[in-house]
């Protein structure tokens, strides 16, 4: 994705967060692509407002005619009204798919770039923020974001609307023209005001919207336990606090809504008695004729609900700015973990991993590695141990770059990783964690993730392989079963094989297993062993277990501690140095006796 129109449009406004620099931003980006679109809501615009300014014409027509007992009234004037009224409705029809085609297709690429983005983003930028506050980015703030930009696009029209009335107006009668115009500047003021207002509120509507939704998927992710643990109750007070505060931020942003048509409604009415008025004054005199300030009326109160929409327009593109101000906020944070422009591909090797002096700090400071080194020879399996918290997942994750080290370097068959193209880095690793989701498609699309394009034979070797074959055929539609949101259609075990088969069918030159087979029992796990022994043939394998029977035969555990490397050897020379790793055993083999 062209980061590079995003970052130089944001240097080029002084305040990025400003209303205009967040508009012309979103003109400029967003847009002014689509100019078929565009041209085509400018004509239809146009040619509504024309259509809308005629009323006031025709009625001044018509009660002249009437007035002079024209018989031309019989048919000129209803033809006049069937043709005007047959082409606003069409005119309508074009209009609003045109409004909704453009904004719908900006919307769309607004949160194809946000998504894209976040894809891309490093691990840190994606867990800082709950999932559900994220989905929140790509709804609630799109829907805001959508509904004030139909406003918007609508406003031009009722400007336009406003314009060509005005000018029917003026010719009609400039004098009480001007009596009108004098009032409606008046309501500018007070309606920015409340604008600004609703903008603040809706930023911290959205917000609270992201927050209520990530306690609500908390609240029913934890349905067992909170029912176990007796905790309703708790949870029902927690989630009512939540709503409460919700509650409290859509009421200010209806609070300031609220407050713009009263503004216009007080200033419309002294316009119309002014107006009145001033044409009392004036047929006393015996100075406008009936046709005249019948239309010019009639063109007033037309004026009306356009000048009424703009003046609600405003509240409305201050909570639309709200939500763009949000998802700009995501496009434009930079990337922890970068491709350098001069990236190469991964050259020709048996996958020797090298961690050199490796230090990883967390972005809240927390150090999750000192000073890790060792060296994974193709073809052997390095093992790394230890108390939770001890850096061992932190370590793996710094392989496919998942983050990037903080100081030292980690090398792949003598290149260091962040000199590699990321696609070809990750090309040559297979991936299997202890908290394995998949994805809700078939078990075979699930398996075929490892490798694009693989035939359904080798899905079933790998399926085979990873010992998921037997219970895969024993699902409904076997192979081509849908496993469900996170695969909740399985048990963990099952899922476990699937991910498994995934890294299988991958047949990688790098092999990571983060508690791969934790969720396995002891007959799959042998199985599921067995055949995991023959996959680190000829490349290297990185095991992150607690459990420690599943390390036995790795050719070199590392047991870690706070970070650091504080023993490195076999497990058999490990035991006999009866220290971290030998205590960690002892103590597994209590727990399991």
């Amino acid at each position: 994705m062209d980061r590079a129109p995003h970052q130089a449009g944001t240097r080029r406004d002084r305040n990025p967060s400003s209303s205009g620099s967040l508009l012309r931003r979103l003109w400029r980006d967003d847009i002014r692509h689509h100019r078929s679109r565009l041209t085509s809501v400018l004509v239809l615009t146009i040619l509504m407002a024309t259509l809308n300014a005629a009323y006031p014409l025709v009625i001044q027509r018509a009660i002249d005619m009437f007035t002079a007992h024209d018989p031309r009234i019989l048919y000129q004037v209803p033809a006049l009204v069937v043709i005007i009224t047959a082409s606003k409705a069409a005119a309508q029809y074009g209009q609003t798919l045109a409004v909704q085609g453009l904004v719908l297709v900006v919307i769309r690429g607004l949160q194809g770039r946000m998504f894209s983005h976040l894809i891309d983003a490093d691990i840190a930028r994606i867990e800082r923020e709950a999932p559900a506050q994220l989905s929140a980015r790509f709804t609630t703030d799109a829907v805001t974001i959508r509904e004030a930009m139909i406003r918007a696009v609508n406003a031009l029209g009722d400007s336009v609307t406003v314009v060509g009335l005005v000018v029917s107006m003026i010719y009609m009668d400039w004098e009480l023209s001007l009596v009108a115009a004098f009032l409606y500047p008046i309501a500018a003021v007070p309606i920015q005001r409340i604008g600004k207002r609703v903008r603040r509120a809706s930023g911290g509507m959205q917000e609270q919207i992201g927050e209520t939704a990530t306690l609500l998927n908390e609240s029913f992710a934890q349905a067992r336990s909170v029912r176990v643990y007796r905790l309703e109750t708790a949870e029902i007070d927690r989630a009512n606090r939540s709503f409460d505060l919700l509650h409290h931020s859509l009421l200010r942003i209806t609070r300031g809504r609220a407050g713009v048509d009263p503004v216009l409604e007080v200033l419309g009415g002294s316009a119309v008695a002014a107006v009145l008025g001033f044409a009392g004054w004036r047929a006393a005199t015996g100075g406008a004729t009936l046709g005249g300030f019948s239309g010019f009326v009639a063109a007033l109160l037309l004026a009306s609900r356009p000048l009424r929409a703009l003046g609600s327009l405003n509240a409305a593109v201050q909570e639309g700015l709200a939500g763009i101000e949000r998802i700009f906020g995501v496009i434009d944070e930079p990337a922890g973990v970068r491709e350098r422009p001069d990236a190469s591909p991964l050259p020709p090797g048996r996958g020797r991993l090298v961690f050199e002096n490796v230090a990883f700090a967390y972005p809240d400071g927390r150090a999750g590695l000192r000073n890790l080194s060792f060296v994974a020879e193709p073809g052997l399996t390095v093992a790394l141990v230890g108390p939770s918290g001890a850096g061992k997942s932190t370590a793996l994750s710094l392989i496919p770059r998942l983050h990037d080290v903080s100081s030292g370097r980690i090398l792949l068959d003598g290149v260091d990783l962040r000199a590699l193209r990321l696609d070809a880095l990750r090309d040559a690793i297979a991936y299997v964690s202890q908290d394995t989701l998949l994805f809700d498609t078939s078990v075979a699309g699930n398996i075929r993730m490892g490798r694009a394009g693989a035939s359904d034979e080798e899905v079933r070797a790998a399926a085979r392989a990873a010992a998921a074959e037997g219970f895969i055929d024993e699902l409904p539609d076997g192979f081509a079963t849908r496993v469900g949101p996170g695969g909740q259609r399985l048990s963990g075990g099952q899922r476990q094989r699937i991910a498994l088969a995934r890294a299988l069918l991958r047949d990688p030159r790098l092999l990571l297993l983060d508690e791969a087979t934790s969720a396995l029992d002891t007959e799959s796990e042998a199985t599921v062993q067995e055949a995991l022994t023959r996959l680190r043939q000829g490349r290297t394998t990185i095991v992150v277990a607690h459990r420690l029977s599943t390390v036995r035969s790795a050719d070199l555990v590392i047991a870690l501690s706070e970070g650091e490397a504080v023993e490195c050897g076999s497990h058999a020379a490990l035991i006999d140095q009866d220290g971290l790793y030998a205590r960690l055993v002892r103590t597994q083999a209590l727990a399991v006796g």
